[in-house]
């Protein structure tokens, strides 16, 4: 049996998933002879249930046996199978509640091929676990109720409490609204997360799969016989090529950012202008909290995505031997924390979203995206490392650390700036660091 289903057509974009909590109730037919499926539709959200199958046989056993009570089949609000009962708040299988107290269990951190939107039903519910963890916290499963056990059965209808109707409504309308608060929680550490595998070249996965290789940013230079040490001028080149070298190195990860910016909730509501400070300003300390995984402080060197050993002598020599200190211990004090793919991606998202960056024009918006970020960033914490109570603000910390770094090396760019018209950079990282194009310089290396 085929599925002809459709996605909701009104998602603006792959940051700005909504979902709601209650799937509609779907009742069964008992006079269909064929399977078929009901695909019921509650606000963004579609939920699938399936029809019971009432062949000619099971009506003429049922009617044998007509003082056998009759159950009613209730579906799994998250994919549709006949469900077994109420678990961890929510009418559900037995199969999915397996896997909701497994992925709590276990912490598990799930990424989506297909940009978040599979439809989870019974037939395909394996396929795709990012999407089916979702689906078991858009309909309104409880993490608490895996930690701290079953949820009382006395609480599973307003008509079992004690309390008057007023304030059971009351209750009621709080449990929800406090639902939906924690489900845009989950929404947006969902959301980093996937944009942040997606968009990093540097995660625990893909570490694994860089082959190291030694580098150099050093250019060969012709010195004229008899002469022992560069001059001035040979200097300044010398030092402007490892820069040039530097960039080519830098430049692939600049587009990962950008896309990784664009799927951070509500940053694409915000104005062109305001999303491009925001990403200039902020790319290099998004990047190098990105880089601090490949901080080697033993071999004293930096390893880049494409598995390049840059010694850290050389770019002491590109910046400065102090500026370069201080970026191995900030990476290390950031590597001690111990953060996971999803709270580093958390964490280069407040990066991002910093709403006292210079020539922004709406700092309000910006400050509410960071404080959604800073939400789930406590909420990812204090669920992985629930034993570790000043972990977070160790985290925080980090950020004026990082910001202090930005700008030692916006001061050490004005330098380059000024020699933009002897050298030949990549356009994105010139763009990037707003460095005017050396169009003679470029022409010359294509011809």
């Amino acid at each position: 049996m085929q599925e002809n289903v459709r996605h909701p057509s009104h998602h603006r974009g792959p940051n700005s998933l909504r979902f709601s909590l209650p799937a509609l109730a779907v009742s069964e037919d008992p006079t269909r002879s064929r399977s078929s499926t009901v695909v019921v539709t509650n606000n963004n959200f579609v939920y699938s249930c399936f029809c019971v199958c009432v062949t000619d046989q099971e009506k003429v056993q049922q009617a044998a046996d007509s003082n056998s009570p009759k159950k009613p089949f209730v579906p799994c609000k998250v994919c549709g199978d006949n469900a077994s009962g109420y678990h961890y708040g929510v009418t559900s299988c037995e199969g999915c509640k397996g896997f909701f107290r497994r992925s709590i269990q276990k912490q598990i951190d799930y990424r989506c091929l297909r940009d978040g939107k599979c439809m989870v039903i019974r037939l395909n519910r394996n396929r795709c676990q990012y999407c089916r963890f979702k689906k078991c916290l858009a309909v309104g499963m409880s993490r608490d109720s895996v930690r701290y056990g079953r949820v009382p059965k006395r609480s599973k209808s307003l008509e079992d409490h004690s309390v008057s109707s007023t304030d059971s409504a009351s209750s009621s309308q709080d449990q929800l609204a406090l639902e939906n608060k924690q489900l845009a929680i989950y929404d947006v550490i969902l959301s980093i997360s996937q944009a942040h595998h997606s968009h990093c070249a540097i995660t625990e996965d893909k570490i694994k799969n860089i082959v190291r290789q030694p580098a150099t940013l050093m250019s060969k230079i012709h010195i004229p016989p008899g002469q022992v040490q560069f001059s001035n001028e040979e200097l300044e080149v010398q030092r402007l090529l490892m820069w040039q070298q530097l960039a080519s190195l830098v430049t692939p990860a600049i587009n990962s950012v950008v896309e990784f910016s664009k799927r951070v909730p509500n940053f694409s509501d915000l104005s062109q202008d305001d999303q491009l400070i925001l990403i200039k300003l902020g790319f290099f300390e998004i990047w190098l909290t990105r880089m601090a995984r490949m901080i080697d402080r033993e071999e004293n060197m930096v390893v880049f995505e494409d598995g390049s050993c840059i010694s850290r002598e050389e770019l002491a020599v590109v910046y400065s031997p102090d500026f370069v200190t201080s970026m191995f211990e900030v990476c290390n004090g950031f590597n001690m924390l111990n953060l996971n793919d999803t709270e580093i991606g958390l964490f280069t998202a407040i990066v991002l979203a910093t709403a006292d960056r210079q020539g922004l024009s709406d700092t309000s918006a910006v400050e509410r995206i960071q404080d959604s970020l800073v939400e789930a960033l406590t909420l990812q914490v204090s669920r992985n490392h629930s034993t570790e109570e000043n972990l977070f603000a160790a985290v925080l910390m980090k950020l004026p650390e990082l910001r202090t770094l930005g700008s030692q090396h916006n001061d050490l760019l004005r330098w380059y700036r000024l020699q933009w018209h002897r050298g030949n950079l990549p356009p994105l990282f010139a763009e990037i660091y707003d460095i005017p194009k050396n169009q003679a310089a470029d022409s010359a290396s294509q011809s």
